[in-house]
């Protein structure tokens, strides 16, 4: 891997992770709720621009790798968070909550893959193919 490509991946991954920290704390402070919702919103979203990039990177190669890199496993990559999904849901399974735990898992699991599947879909739609 180039020295370049490292670059890309490591500031995207450091402009994602801001983003992840406050697109979470603002949906967490203006939506009650029950279920984690600043990490749900972030891997949906997440999801949804990598369906859309991956469909956009099919059609066009006026992006370069580095500038691919830089934008999924960096910026997607950081804004996106399994690792938080799986300790909030721990959580809410120590807590008790098995209901909650599972609602959460079924819509982190199934939600982003259906925001991936629409990202992609939208963009074939826009090119045709």
């Amino acid at each position: 891997m180039s020295w370049q490509t490292i670059l890309a991946i490591g500031s995207g991954g450091f402009l994602g992770a801001i983003l992840r920290a406050y697109l979470n704390g603002v949906i967490n402070s203006k939506v009650t709720h029950v279920l984690p919702l600043g990490t749900l919103g972030v891997n949906l979203i997440g999801s949804l621009i990598m369906g859309i990039l991956f469909a956009y990177f099919m059609h066009t190669t006026v992006l370069s790798v580095h500038m691919k890199s830089f934008l999924t496993t960096g910026f997607l990559g950081a804004l996106t968070t399994y690792s938080t999904f799986a300790m909030e849901t721990f959580w809410l399974l120590e807590g008790g909550s098995f209901l909650l735990a599972l609602t959460n898992m079924a819509i982190n699991v199934f939600g982003t893959v259906a925001m991936a599947g629409l990202g992609f879909y939208i963009i074939k739609l826009i090119f045709k193919v």
